[in-house]
């Protein structure tokens, strides 16, 4: 499914269970059927009753799920440790890489590998006051890519995080607000939803590459985002662009 088609049917549903379901389902097309969402650290409102916190929504495999969560598995998961350490996604087998894991870290990922949770990525998303939430992806093949398809997965968490926050606090909103972007910053925008850089995008419109960065800040601070990637799923459904 493409991405505008997933913003298409996230905006029709209200429900959790949907949305999720929508979401494993194009996740799967990429070949990483294994999806979670959590709340690192606050207690999120709507979740799935069948999941305790920090988890919201889950699909893996019921007898993982079992040990995962009867061991409170999160306390120890290397992956909800890390999370707050990075600001784009990361892949799991990168973790005993970059950072000395401890036993029972390396014991977590090794069980999960063994459960069918075969060479996962994880998405950090980063919310108003601190909020750090996540958007887990794994796959049951050995020959799985997580690499080759980290920007498509990035882009369909950030859609599926923004379209959650909605159906969980209609009232904040973004499709409440009224935003305003100026003419340049829609066009930088636009541009950046074609997947150009700054660079790119100040050749095309003939400006510096600092002044395609100066309105992609200015069209964020309004939108409220965080990151490139959140800013154009926000326009999207804003129908800016």
């Amino acid at each position: 499914m493409h991405l505008f088609s997933f913003t298409e049917c996230a905006n029709q549903t209200q429900s959790l269970r949907a949305l999720f379901e929508l979401l494993v389902n194009c996740a799967t097309e990429e070949g990483f059927s294994e999806v979670a969402y959590g709340a690192l650290n606050f207690v999120e409102p709507l979740r799935l009753p069948e999941y305790p916190p920090p988890s919201v929504a889950v699909n893996w495999p019921p007898d993982w799920c079992d040990r995962y969560f009867e061991r409170k598995y999160h306390t120890i998961d290397p992956v909800v440790r890390r999370a707050p350490m990075y600001s784009r996604p990361f892949l799991w087998d990168q973790l005993a890489k970059q950072y000395q894991l401890q036993p029972d870290e390396r014991r977590v990922l090794a069980e999960a590998r063994e459960a069918g949770l075969k060479h996962g990525m994880s998405v950090p998303l980063f919310g108003p006051l601190g909020r750090l939430s996540v958007v887990s992806f794994a796959s049951r093949s050995d020959d799985a890519d997580p690499q080759h398809r980290i920007s498509h997965l990035n882009a369909l968490a950030w859609h599926f995080h923004t379209a959650y926050v909605e159906i969980a606090r209609p009232s904040e909103s973004s499709c409440n607000r009224k935003v305003t972007l100026s003419e340049r910053e829609l066009d930088c925008m636009r541009w950046v939803a074609e997947g150009k850089s700054s660079w790119e995008i100040g050749v095309i419109l003939q400006i510096s590459e600092n002044t395609v960065n100066f309105h992609l800040k200015n069209a964020m601070r309004k939108l409220g985002a965080t990151s490139r990637v959140q800013a154009i799923v926000m326009t999207m459904r804003l129908d800016l662009i």
